[in-house]
């Protein structure tokens, strides 16, 4: 690990890593405005906090069948082609929910399965695109480039959600033109990744992660199980990989319930939706900003600790918000805490795998996401039972204990 901090855009001086990650902008710009637009619609549909669930169950369902197949892709395919692909299907599926919308024939059914779309190729795109950029930038600015590229999604937090909940509550556009605004941002995402280079396949890793690795082609599950045996066996991405998943799994669903507090506990409308969401992103661009530098220096598993803490305390706050601004406040401070865990477990774990594994382990780095998207579902039963703020207290408890046994286990070395 580099025992001195590195400027804090060094990796943007690569200029094919600097295409990828404005690709990124775009593409993260395009999906966060498709998650909150499927928010609004499944709330205005339905009003119910267990229809938001089941919307986001159908996007972690889908991504955490496709994710590990990602992995696999990511190590023996062309990563760019994977990317050009995932990046047209987002294109015309939003697209697709433009028309259903403009031609009054949108169901709540296809919410769901605009949703699992997404997670789909979400999956199957997400270890290329963070092993292409390994491939890139090298080890050295590896930290540096996987924080930026947490900067590029959540500075797309701070714009698209917000510019998605006012372009769907203005007449002139609504939410079959703020849907056809996020087509037109995905076509940019896809025009910046048509120049970008081939990268080389895995032959470069040491000599028995590369045996291994010809050994299992051919078999994509046996590929998969070598890559969960791999992160087994080895504590420094055992301990930071499972907390992730607990962690996230719980925390990250406050993003599917934002409706249900703004709409239904505070009695708002969709621009204050959008407002909240971007409050959340503009604490995580600071953290994004501030963590950029910091990624690759001693110290970074100690942040990584506090920021988890903090994500969890900030939850249960959010539980406890007496109104619409308070809220707001807390979600920056939500904002900021998760993206810097996020962005941290990431550049910590991949820069401690062998590059033959780069893929499969950024799979299993991105499996959380999954889990908090089908996490989404019973949490919603349960704010239909209890009501939003005690489903956000229960999301905070359960973030702050799996943090206590991360410190405990890697006090212990297991």
């Amino acid at each position: 690990m580099k025992s001195e901090r590195v400027a804090t855009f060094a990796a943007l001086g690569v200029p094919a890593f600097r295409l990828l990650w404005l690709s990124g902008v775009f593409s993260f710009m395009s999906i966060q405005m498709q998650f909150l637009l499927r928010s609004l619609l499944a709330w205005d549909l339905t009003e119910s906090e267990e229809a938001l669930g089941i919307v986001m169950f159908a996007f972690g369902a889908a991504l955490g069948i496709s994710t590990l197949f990602g992995g696999v892709a990511a190590d023996r395919l062309s990563k760019r082609r994977l990317m050009l692909n995932g990046q047209m299907v987002l294109l015309l599926g939003s697209i697709g929910m433009g028309v259903a919308l403009a031609t009054d024939v949108i169901a709540f059914w296809m919410l769901i399965v605009s949703s699992a779309l997404q997670g789909l190729v979400f999956g199957l795109i997400g270890p290329a695109r963070i092993s292409m950029t390994t491939e890139l930038v090298g080890r050295e600015r590896l930290g540096n480039a996987i924080t930026l590229s947490s900067l590029s999604l959540s500075g797309s937090r701070v714009i698209a959600p917000t510019g998605a909940g006012l372009l769907a509550g203005w007449a002139l556009f609504g939410l079959a033109g703020a849907y056809f605004v996020s087509a037109a941002i995905a076509t940019l995402s896809y025009a910046l990744l048509v120049p970008l280079p081939e990268t080389s396949k895995r032959d470069d890793a040491p000599d028995g992660a590369a045996r291994a690795v010809r050994l299992a082609i051919g078999n994509p599950l046996a590929e998969m199980r070598q890559g969960v045996r791999y992160v087994m066996n080895r504590p420094e991405l055992r301990r930071p990989i499972v907390t992730s998943i607990v962690v996230i799994m719980f925390g990250f669903s406050y993003v599917a319930f934002q409706p249900a507090l703004v709409e239904g506990v505070f009695s708002l409308g969709d621009r204050q939706v959008g407002f909240i969401a971007g409050a959340s992103s503009i604490g995580a661009v600071v953290a994004s900003i501030v963590l950029a530098s910091r990624a690759d220096a001693p110290g970074a598993g100690s942040i990584l600790v506090g920021l988890g803490f903090a994500f969890g305390a900030s939850i249960m706050a959010l539980a406890w918000a007496p109104n619409y601004e308070i809220a707001m406040v807390v979600t920056a401070v939500i904002g900021a805490a998760s993206v810097g865990f996020i962005s941290l477990t990431q550049a910590i774990v991949m820069r401690a795998t062998d590059e033959a594994y780069q893929g499969r382990v950024q799979s299993l780095v991105q499996l959380p996401f999954a889990a908090f998207a089908i996490a989404a579902a019973p949490l919603g039963v349960l704010a239909e039972w209890t009501g939003v703020r005690t489903m956000f207290l229960t999301m905070g408890i359960a973030v702050t204990l799996s943090m206590v046994v991360y410190s405990m286990a890697s006090a212990d070395g297991g």
